[in-house]
């Protein structure tokens, strides 16, 4: 044998060791998002459902690779993980419904209509008070906004909030917090009907709550500021109980909801779509907006990769115009649509 050919055969037995590499850890990643909440609470595995649609890239890798050293095998499989992701990111790129020309008109005035059926909406995780009140103020004047969940709040931020004009064009507001420290909240344009400090009833936070009626008053939808917990070492269980706390929303079926805020959870995760069910659809799945990533938004070098953060709706609403805006000082970005309630 020729050394060109030793060489040849030693390049391709390298490539088919990186293509078997690549395709382990993308069927890894692929197959992680079907496994049972039980087992998705393990320690880390939800870090690593976080990253699920990312693994097309390294099954697109493991394609390239078996191809160019003639692993049919390892193609087929990379082929059969590219096609499975394909299929589950759908979704969010074909909209299954649509929002209508008279709701972008409606919602792009100078100041919004509250008297309508349509409604920009927006949610924000404020990182424990530090992001910019003005930059939250400034966006919700610009979106004319008038329905806003905020999370991880603090009494000088609602102050700073206060300060910078909230008032006009948010006036009426529950704010709600567990420990006294950090808190959720809701800020409306219209006044809130049987305001809460607790809708949820859950072991994460005070997730609040109350009622803004649409079509001049005919069509009541309840807002809820939802915060779970987040999936770290020594809470994995917690953050999968905070979640079902959540679902437990689908069981109310005498109120229609709009559920904001962070989920500390992607579309990926299985307590997550466990909320949604068959009775709720998240925004920017449903819209076919793309991926909507909102965090982490304050790493440099590190661009946002987890949609953790959700508008998750009641049937017989639709959203469009759903994406995410920076706001400086946040480890999120804040997350807006456009709702249309039927």
């Amino acid at each position: 044998m020729s050394k060109a050919k030793k060489r040849g055969g030693f390049l391709r037995g390298i490539l088919a060791l990186l293509a078997w590499l690549c395709l382990v850890v993308a069927l890894l990643g692929t197959v992680s998002r079907e496994l049972p909440e039980e087992l998705q609470s393990l320690p880390y595995v939800p870090a690593v459902v976080a990253f699920a649609p990312w693994f097309a890239l390294l099954a697109l890798a493991a394609l390239v690779l078996a191809m160019a050293s003639r692993r049919w095998l390892a193609a087929l499989l990379a082929l059969a993980c590219l096609g499975l992701q394909g299929w589950r990111q759908y979704p969010y790129f074909v909209s299954s419904t649509h929002l209508d020309a008279a709701a972008v008109s409606a919602v792009s005035g100078n100041r919004p209509n509250t008297d309508d059926s349509y409604a920009r909406v927006m949610t924000a995780n404020v990182y424990k008070g530090r992001a910019s009140a003005k930059a939250v103020v400034e966006t919700v004047r610009d979106q004319r906004v008038e329905v806003l969940a905020l999370q991880e709040t603090t009494k000088p931020f609602i102050r700073a909030l206060k300060a910078e004009g909230i008032d006009d064009y948010l006036p009426y507001s529950q704010v709600s917090s567990s420990d006294g420290k950090y808190g959720n909240a809701l800020f409306s344009a219209t006044a809130l009907d049987s305001p809460a400090d607790d809708d949820v009833d859950s072991s994460a936070s005070f997730m609040p709550g109350g009622t803004v009626s649409f079509a001049d008053g005919k069509i009541p939808v309840r807002f809820v500021s939802v915060h779970t917990t987040s999936p770290k070492p020594g809470y994995w269980n917690t953050w999968r109980t905070s979640l079902d706390d959540v679902a437990m929303m689908r069981t109310h079926t005498n109120t229609r909801y709009v559920l904001m805020g962070d989920f500390n959870a992607t579309t990926d995760h299985t307590p997550f779509r466990n909320i949604l069910g068959s009775r709720f659809h998240d925004a920017a799945q449903s819209s076919g907006s793309g991926f909507v990533f909102t965090w982490p938004a304050n790493r440099p070098g590190i661009p946002k990769f987890a949609g953790i953060d959700h508008i998750v709706l009641d049937r017989g609403i639709i959203a469009g115009q759903v994406g995410a805006v920076a706001l400086p000082g946040s480890d999120h970005a804040a997350l807006l649509a456009t709702i249309d309630v039927k």
